[in-house]
Order: structure tokens, then C-alpha cells, then sequence
């Protein structure tokens, strides 16, 4: 009886058209049928028939006993469980309904499913942090990769090195575009938003293109190119770069693959020896080179923290991008700066006032509290836009070395690091012990705060001298 059962699996393949980036005119047109048709499907309110199940695994290479398995009596039996959780004790939940809805409503059974999984995770997280105060919190996936990404000093000399091999032959070719078609029969197209349904590049393998959206400015379009070059030409050397560690958690494992895919895309684009030479000469003008190698200033600021390689060492600089409201969306140190493990919330640090002059390079000098001495410079980029109705992000990023690297720049030629006036920030308040600091949020640790009944100074908390 059951194999004459209709076979309805409208939410699986509504999944499966969404990993693939299609909407429902394009998936009607590679399995020949109507766009309305297909949404009958993805509700279950039409059986999936065995021709079309055929035409489906075809077109998009499943495999049919893993697309078509009967998935009702896997979530009935994992929704049995989670409802057995004491904290549905007080509810009467009949097996019956149980497999009712698991058949039924396989969205909402895998709904259910996700968010009891998240709930029980956060519960042992909470739950470990008070058993043992002590402890290290749970793994942060992102503090993770930000880790390796530093222990490296930013620089991955396989993935560099292949990288200009990479850029040579694409040279050769004429172009990422003429090299794609060539070495993979790939085509590359530029397709609207609607069409790209919100994903910025997408690899359509059934049709052999790669599509990116038609939005997106110059730099913006080559460096998602270059991204899939990374992604399909580096694979071998990200994943010996990787398999120098082991991660804590798959998320933490995907950052650092993008991460390392995006350092490699940059590679492409701004090739080490030549980008090298060109920094010299253009004494670290950031929008000169952006302007030279076509690409952003923000996609410039990160690649200078990446000339690590020995022989070839230049300025080493740290990297920071954060939002208006101060939140760290990227954090690279080649320069040891001490931002980089604590901080990056310091509000006397121009990073965060550059938001009143978009588009202006800032450039300060920095004291900070244990005496070393830096140079920054920071400005504000943007990202999205590209059309009327499309969100645009503000955010700014900074660009600091040593101090005594700074004559080298054209934003502080000709100034003496010794000399000249330097803005005294700290790392983060709470490790900051400056006394007077106006901009102080709250007080650093281990310090005890003074009574002010009858004084009040300009900083907002006065603290004892233990």
C-alpha cells in the first residue's frame, strides 16, 4: 500500500530550489512545466509523479533514492522525541497527531525540529557557564577564526604563491571571464536581483554558468569572480592550509574556508610581487592603488595586510571595519596591535567619528596607554546599493602601523613620529587605566571606584590608586 501512496515532497523541493538559487519560472523551465504548477507542488497540493521525479534527478544530478525517501516516519519519531521534553509534560499530544503532522506539514515538522535544537544548545551553553564560572565560555566560532586567521599573521604562502600562478595564466587568457570559459566551460553572466534572488554569485551547474548580480560595481564584479576561481582553483590549498587545525564546530570550519577563499580572490586580483612593487612606489596610497588594480579601498586595506612573505616583507599593518553603532564585522593584525584581541571600541580612535566625513581619509597618530605608538588612517566604505530600492551599509574601516613606519606613507610624509602629537586612546575601557578620560564608559577592571559626594571631576568615575 504504501508504494502506491502519492508522493507529495513539496518542501524538500522548495529546499532544493532554494540551494540551488532558482525560483519557480526557472526550475519550471528546466523540468518543462508551469511556474504555477511548481508552486502547487511546493505547497502539497500536487503529488510529485514519477516522470517529473525523473526529469528532476536529471536535471540536477540527485540521486533518487535520497531526493524521493519517505521523510514522515524520521520526523514523526524525532518530533516524538522533543515532545517528550518535560517541558511539554502538561500537553496532551496523541502519537496520532504526531504523525499526522510529521506527514502532513513536513516545513513546520522540520521548523519544530530546528528551533528545539537551538533551544537545547543555548540551554547547555547557559548551563555550563554556571556549573563552572571559571571556565572558558563556549567556543566562538568567529573569535575562532579570527584566531587562525592571526596566528598566521594574516599571510598563507601556498594559497599566495598559487594564487599568482593563477593571475599569470588568467593574464594570458585576457581575462577571468575568457579563462573561465576556456578551463572550465564556464560562462559568466550579469543577471538583476530578481533574477538572482537576492544571492550575489551564484554557480549554475546544470547550465554550466556562473551568474552574478548586475547591481554590483566593477570591483565588486570581478572580486566575486575571482571568489569562484578561488573557490574551484584553490580547493587543494585551502584545504592543506586548513587541515593544519581542527576547528571546534562546522561553523567555525566555514568561516575560515571563506575566509581563506576570499584571501585568495585578492590574490588574484592584486598578485603579491606586482602589488608589492606597486605599494612602494605609490607609498601606500590606498586609493592610487585601488585605482591601479581596479579594485575597492576597502579590498586594498585588507590585501596590505597580507605581505607577509619572507623576502618580500612590507609595512605590516592591522585592519579594522566596524559598523556606526561600533560593532567589529572584521578584525586582522599583521602589526601587533593589541586591538586586535581586546579591542577596537575606543571612541577617541577616528575610526568612529570618520562616519561625519564619508569618503575622507582621517589620519592620527595613537598613544596608548603602555606606551607603543601607531599610525592609522580610516575612512568610511560602503557596500549594497547599486539600484534605487536596494539597502546601502555605511561602515568604517582603519589601516594602522607603527609609528615608526609612518614617514614611509604619503598620508604622513615628511612628519617625525617622535615628535609630533599623538592622541592617547586605550584598547578597551576596561583595560584602560587613564585617569581622566572623558570618554570613559566604564571603569577598568580590578579598580575601585571613588565616592565624589562632594567632588565630581571630568572623567566619569574617579578611581583609587591600588
Amino acid at each position: 500500500m504504501s508504494e502506491s501512496r502519492p508522493l507529495y515532497l513539496g518542501p524538500r523541493l522548495r529546499r532544493l530550489r532554494r540551494e540551488l538559487g532558482l525560483t519557480q519560472q526557472a526550475m519550471a523551465g528546466d523540468l518543462g512545466i508551469s511556474p504555477s504548477y511548481v508552486a502547487l507542488l511546493e505547497r502539497n497540493q500536487r503529488p510529485l509523479t514519477a516522470d517529473l521525479l525523473v526529469r528532476l534527478t536529471r536535471s540536477y544530478r540527485l540521486d533518487l533514492g535520497e531526493f524521493a525517501g519517505d521523510d514522515s516516519e524520521d520526523y514523526a519519531r524525532r518530533i516524538g522525541q522533543v515532545l517528550r521534553d518535560p517541558l511539554f509534560a502538561d500537553i496532551d499530544l496523541p502519537a496520532l497527531e504526531v504523525a499526522d503532522l510529521a506527514t502532513s506539514f513536513p516545513g513546520v515538522s522540520e521548523a519544530l525540529l530546528r528551533l528545539h535544537g537551538a533551544y537545547n544548545r543555548e540551554q547547555r551553553a547557559l548551563a555550563e557557564q554556571r556549573e563552572a564560572p571559571g571556565a572558558e565560555r563556549a567556543s566562538d566560532p568567529v573569535a575562532e577564526a579570527r584566531r587562525f586567521v592571526a596566528q598566521h599573521r594574516n599571510y598563507f604562502h601556498a594559497i599566495d604563491t598559487k594564487a599568482e600562478e593563477l593571475a599569470a595564466a588568467i593574464a594570458r587568457a585576457g581575462s577571468m571571464t575568457e579563462w573561465l570559459r576556456a578551463e572550465h566551460g564556464l560562462r559568466v553572466r550579469y543577471l538583476p536581483p530578481d533574477v538572482m534572488m537576492d544571492a550575489l554569485r551564484r554557480h549554475d551547474r546544470h547550465n554550466s554558468q556562473l551568474l552574478i548580480d548586475d547591481t554590483l560595481d566593477g570591483a565588486s564584479r570581478a572580486f566575486q569572480v575571482a571568489s569562484h576561481v578561488a573557490y574551484v582553483s584553490l580547493k587543494r590549498e585551502i584545504a592543506a592550509t586548513m587541515a593544519q587545525e581542527a576547528f571546534a564546530s562546522p561553523t567555525a570550519t566555514s568561516l575560515v574556508r571563506r575566509a581563506l577563499a576570499a584571501y585568495g580572490a585578492a590574490a588574484i586580483l592584486m598578485p603579491y610581487d606586482r602589488f608589492a612593487r606597486a605599494v612602494e612606489a605609490r607609498a601606500y596610497d590606498v586609493e592610487a592603488l585601488s585605482r591601479q588594480f581596479g579594485a575597492s579601498f576597502e579590498q586594498v586595506a585588507h590585501r596590505l595586510t597580507t605581505l607577509g612573505r619572507p623576502g618580500q616583507l612590507r609595512i605590516p599593518f592591522f585592519f579594522i571595519r566596524v559598523d556606526p553603532a561600533g560593532n567589529v564585522s572584521k578584525r586582522l593584525d599583521g602589526a601587533g596591535f593589541p586591538f586586535a584581541a581586546h579591542g577596537g571600541g575606543c571612541p577617541l580612535w577616528s575610526v568612529h567619528s570618520v562616519f561625519r566625513t564619508p569618503g575622507e581619509v582621517v589620519t592620527q597618530f595613537l598613544d596608548l596607554p603602555d606606551g607603543q605608538r601607531f599610525f592609522s588612517i580610516a575612512r568610511t566604505v560602503s557596500a549594497g546599493g547599486g539600484s534605487w530600492d536596494r539597502p546601502r551599509v555605511t561602515r568604517a574601516i582603519a589601516l594602522a602601523c607603527a609609528a615608526e613606519h609612518a614617514p614611509q606613507l604619503v598620508y604622513a610624509r615628511g612628519s617625525d613620529p617622535r615628535t609630533v602629537e599623538a592622541t592617547p586612546i586605550g584598547v578597551t575601557c576596561r583595560l584602560c587605566n587613564r585617569p581622566a578620560c572623558a570618554a570613559r564608559a566604564v571603569p577598568p577592571v580590578g579598580r575601585e571606584i571613588l565616592d565624589d559626594d562632594t567632588r565630581r571631576t571630568i572623567a566619569p568615575f574617579a578611581f583609587d590608586e591600588g
